[in-house]
């Protein structure tokens, strides 16, 4: 080779070399190109499937080795064999590991789930708690193993946000590109873990960013597929459950059915909601009388589990057989009105122990149950005019998830896509829109919604009403030596009146106290640690806040219609 020919090569490679590092420097610094983000969304697709597929194959191998079952899906047939008192022991010893781990990597002991990756894209820029959310995985892989009674969506949802994260932080992503990443792998997470694309795309966007932004669909749908691959690679593209038959829908005769089995699963909907929040707050409560240790409290609630789990194994993990007894007819009327009860309870339980899971799959058991106790009813007192009572199995289970997920269009598609039945959608549509609409009346939308709302996390109402909490009124104010800034006796004259804001408040503070003293501005004064004087530190003007406020939703509009 020539001295020229070399040297043309050489040249070519620096331009290569060159060209990398300044794509490098533009996607750090300006965020991605929508080729090179979708090739990231490919990325992290696979990454989050992957953790998705490996969560699930953890469950099912530490199950397998913890009761001893070659098939977790008959882990309850198989545990009415066992000793009563291995039953017993097992959840104790899986919510002693739980309060362990929370004990010594989460701050406050609290399980981060679906609601903290929804309150990490409206108000985190997409980004979620990593230590507390790998903390939260091991914790719900010990307690799905080891008798509790929850599901895998919650625990597999944040660990893909957990992914996202990292990759939002290394490329040092902005707010929009955080909360596409983050939708990215929410969406492969969900489809890994259910063979369920169409659904864990709109998942990621009804749920979690909670709009149907056109740019963000795309690399949305692209991580859905990457993760539903990984879902039939590993398992053969098998479906989760199986129909007994296909239901026979008497159209229009029996859709008032359907609409008030719709009706009777938003009630039940939102019982198995406000027994978990209730069955939290006594927990909490008798904690704080008895004086039980965090770490105690999860085996106490494992304690309880093993107690109901003597008598009824059901409860014992996602409920996947006795969900599809449901959907296929083989439960008894009374079995299925006893097992929603007591697997409310259960869940309930779960939860109140902070022992880590979801509700989703909790859900899906709750609603085939409550569906196929309405259809046995309903075909017995008019058979003339009523299909299968596993159809309505199908549409109850549809119609409770909705409701306490909140999400009427992903659920009715993920119910298709874990049943592989199509033939009944318009069933399920009309118990779904039925039960959502009632029980978004009844609680702040969803269940995710309202565990932020009980910890002052305004989301429910829209960004209307939590975007204000996201500026801190230092970052706003107007400091002493601007030339904008008030007389300093005003200031010190509103101070003496006792109206005044710390530099750490939000606009969601000070907006009230606006309103309130009809003031022009608040003095901000930094109050400081005992011992230490009061510090002046400038001036909120109410002009000010509502330009911030102002300049956020146009933000927000923008991106949900882009």
């Amino acid at each position: 080779m020539d001295q020229r020919s070399q040297s043309m090569i050489a040249g070519q490679i620096d331009e290569v070399v060159t060209a990398c590092r300044n794509g490098w420097r533009v996607l750090k610094h300006r965020g991605p190109s929508q080729f090179q983000f979708w090739f990231l969304a490919l990325l992290i697709g696979i990454a989050a499937g992957f953790a998705a597929l490996l969560f699930r194959m953890g469950i099912e191998w530490l199950q397998s080795a913890v009761y001893g079952t070659d098939d977790i899906r008959l882990i309850h047939s198989f545990a009415q064999s066992l000793p009563w008192y291995w039953i017993l022991v097992i959840p104790v010893l899986g919510g002693l590991a739980v309060g362990l781990i929370f004990h010594w990597f989460t701050p406050d002991g609290r399980v981060r789930s679906v609601a903290d990756v929804i309150e990490g894209a409206a108000l985190h820029n997409g980004r979620v708690e990593v230590k507390a959310g790998l903390a939260s995985a091991a914790a719900s892989l010990v307690t799905l193993s080891t008798g509790g009674s929850t599901g895998r969506e919650g625990p597999v949802v944040h660990l893909a946000g957990v992914i996202s994260t990292k990759v939002s932080d290394w490329i040092d992503a902005n707010g929009i590109t955080g909360r596409d990443l983050l939708g990215c792998a929410v969406a492969a997470a969900v489809s890994a873990s259910f063979n369920a694309p169409i659904a864990g795309a709109l998942f990621a966007l009804e749920v979690v960013l909670r709009h149907f932004a056109v740019h963000a669909f795309a690399p949305i749908a692209i991580a859905a597929a990457a993760g539903t691959v990984i879902n039939r690679i590993a398992f053969d593209g098998v479906t989760e459950y199986t129909l007994a038959e296909e239901g026979a829908l008497q159209f229009y005769v029996e859709l008032p059915a359907f609409l008030l089995l719709g009706l009777v699963s938003g009630l039940v909907a939102v019982l198995f909601m406000r027994a978990i929040f209730w069955s939290d707050e006594v927990a909490s409560y008798l904690q704080r009388r008895l004086r039980v240790h965090n770490i105690l409290r999860p085996a106490v609630a494992g304690a309880v589990l093993g107690g109901i789990a003597i008598y009824y194994p059901h409860i014992i993990g996602v409920g996947y057989e006795t969900t599809s007894a449901a959907l296929t007819g083989n439960l008894l009327l009374h079995e299925a009105i006893v097992f929603t009860v007591i697997k409310t309870v259960a869940v309930a339980v779960t939860m109140a122990g902070r022992m880590g899971g979801g509700v989703f799959s909790p859900s899906l058991m709750v609603g085939a149950m409550t569906g196929l106790a309405f259809g046995i009813v309903a075909t017995g007192l008019l058979p003339d005019v009523s299909g299968s009572e596993t159809l309505y199995a199908l549409a109850g289970m549809g119609a409770v998830a909705a409701a306490v997920l909140g999400a009427p269009i992903s659920t009715t598609l993920i119910v298709f896509e874990l049943t592989g039945d199509w033939q009944t959608g318009l069933a399920v549509m009309v118990s779904v829109s039925a039960s959502t609409a009632l029980a978004s009346q009844m609680v702040d939308r969803s269940f995710f919604l309202s565990q932020l709302e009980r910890r002052g996390v305004h989301l429910a109402a829209g960004p209307q009403a939590y975007l204000l909490s996201m500026f801190r009124v230092a970052n706003v104010m107007r400091k002493l030596d601007d030339p904008a800034a008030p007389p300093e006796d005003a200031v010190w004259s509103a101070i003496e009146d006792g109206v005044f804001v710390g530099p750490n408040a939000t606009l969601e503070d000070a907006m009230p106290m606006f309103e309130k003293t009809g003031r022009p501005f608040l003095p901000v004064v930094d109050i400081g640690s005992e011992g230490k004087a009061p510090k002046l530190e400038g001036a909120l003007f109410q002009v000010d806040a509502l330009k911030a406020y102002n300049r956020a939703l146009a933000a927000t509009a923008a991106e949900e219609h882009s």
